[in-house]
């Protein structure tokens, strides 16, 4: 099972139903053919920053961070559109871009509301990205790839 996907499809349920518990979250994903167990799925909520809130009826629904709508549509889905290179030097990231993507990109990225990303700072075609302590490459790479809904090399 390929998180990332898996973050980029409880992401995309989120925004496209109104989802009121755990258990209703995972029969959309196995409908799908996505299978996680309970403790996956709490794990991934929390790391994507989605909470439960008011639904409106009285109910609760299962809500993206504020910001997270308005960004997907500042920067293409495609990453190979937004995103032409990446280069780790000395525990940051620095990530190039076709000239005036930078800054998009980067709310895009900052929007997201990730633990792992401390923040950005964007110039006209590049951005240096700084993880919080202790997170490893790896992992900023799976959030980067979470989301942009695609395979960042």
């Amino acid at each position: 099972m390929n998180k990332s996907l898996r973050l980029a499809l409880i992401e995309k349920l989120v925004r496209e139903h109104v989802i009121g518990s755990q258990d209703e979250l995972l029969r959309l994903m196995e409908g799908t053919g996505m299978k996680c167990t309970q403790a996956t799925l709490s794990r991934d909520l929390r790391q994507l920053g989605i909470s439960r809130g008011f639904d409106g009826s009285g109910g609760y629904r299962y809500i993206l961070p504020s910001g997270r709508d308005e960004s997907a549509e500042m920067v293409p889905d495609n990453t190979a559109a937004a995103i032409s290179g990446m280069v780790w030097a000395r525990g940051v990231l620095l990530i190039s871009t076709p000239p005036g993507f930078a800054s998009a990109v980067a709310i895009r990225i900052d929007l997201a509301g990730r633990y792992e990303i401390a923040g950005t700072i964007a110039g006209d075609d590049t951005i240096l990205l700084i993880p919080r302590d202790n997170i490893s490459n790896e992992a900023v790479e799976e959030c980067l790839r979470a989301i942009f809904h695609s395979d960042i090399k």
